[in-house]
């Protein structure tokens, strides 16, 4: 997955061989704000370049300037969208709100209705924030409700270099006791026919029946993922934007050279002390401590474990999962 936005020549060494297959992510700040003239004349030198290769395209976006028009772009060039929408009403407009101050939930469900209307595909990414992690079957209703079929709940994470906790970051016990209750929500739905996916439950799935890693860190190992500025400076990862982690220049390199420059080779291999607690854990064989990134937010805090509270529950339950799956996505 690439994260872009960088000058439109540099395209090229994005492209390693002709049997590539590439994915051009659009995210940080509100990607749409370049216009539309700007990701037409992107693909229109993507479809140029000598090298014939698969390429995929996805856009995370807050909604609140996305119309008609941007709809029969996504349609036409078969992006995958990220559409931010955080919970209800009184959750959304907490923290997104536009310029005078005003929320913006129900301006971003109309985009979701455009997105229904233009069948384009799409899934809802979700902050999980302190607050929102203690309504979690309202959160769930709200997903019935809108008939969402695919979300994402990305944990609410304090600074990197910050010496106390945010109000708003997540805790473990918070992450513990929000997914407790979704997935107590989930699993009725599922029993009733009704299959709704929800990231991190089916990256459990794909781990322990199909032996698939489908989420970076799910076992403690980080990859790269090419993070681009603005500059066109290159980063593993976009929870590690710092001057430290910077591989080099796309202007410079390719993904290659880049890849194989030591701050990479670091950055794959320097992995964080694991707590004691973590060693004597049923669930280090699948987990090793998980993305060092997350480890305030969801795994040990002072003995106790989200995550490993999570497995717990879902674990004795996989049998019974992939049956309900099965049947809900065969009727």
């Amino acid at each position: 997955m690439v994260f872009l936005n960088s000058k439109l020549k540099s395209i090229n060494r994005y492209i390693l061989d002709k049997d590539d297959e590439v994915t051009f992510a659009f995210q940080g700040g509100e990607p749409t704000m370049a216009g539309l003239t700007y990701f037409r004349d992107f693909i229109d030198t993507v479809k140029a370049q000598a090298k014939k290769v698969k390429v995929h395209y996805s856009i995370q976006t807050n909604g609140t300037i996305v119309n008609e028009k941007w709809c029969a772009f996504f349609k036409q060039n078969e992006f995958l969208v990220g559409l931010s929408i955080d919970g209800q009403a009184h959750q959304h407009d907490l923290n997104r709100v536009d310029p005078k101050g005003k929320g913006t939930f129900q301006r971003v469900l109309q985009t979701k209705e455009l997105f229904d209307e233009y069948e384009i595909e799409y899934n809802i990414l979700c902050v999980l924030t302190n607050s929102l992690a203690k309504d979690a079957k309202n959160v769930f209703r709200f997903i019935q409700e809108q008939k969402i079929a695919y979300i994402q709940f990305i944990p609410c994470l304090a600074d990197l270099d910050a010496e106390e906790n945010s109000i708003y970051a997540l805790t473990p016990e918070g992450f513990a006791s929000f997914y407790h209750q979704l997935f107590c929500c989930w699993l009725d739905e599922l029993e009733n026919g009704n299959y709704i996916s929800i990231k991190l439950f089916d990256d459990l799935i794909n781990l322990l029946v199909k032996r698939q890693v489908t989420a970076c860190g799910i076992l403690g190992n980080c990859r790269v993922q090419y993070v681009i500025e603005a500059d066109g400076s290159v980063y593993p990862c976009d929870f590690y934007v710092l001057d430290e982690y910077r591989m080099g220049y796309i202007q410079k390199q390719t993904l290659k050279e880049l890849f194989e420059q030591e701050v990479s080779k670091e950055f794959l291999c320097n992995r964080l002390s694991l707590p004691d607690k973590c060693y004597d854990c049923t669930f280090k064989p699948i987990c090793g401590g998980g993305c060092k990134r997350m480890k305030d937010v969801m795994y040990v805090d002072e003995g106790y474990c989200g995550y490993a509270e999570l497995l717990k529950e879902f674990i004795p339950k996989i049998d019974r999962i992939l049956t309900l799956v099965q049947k809900s996505q065969i009727g």
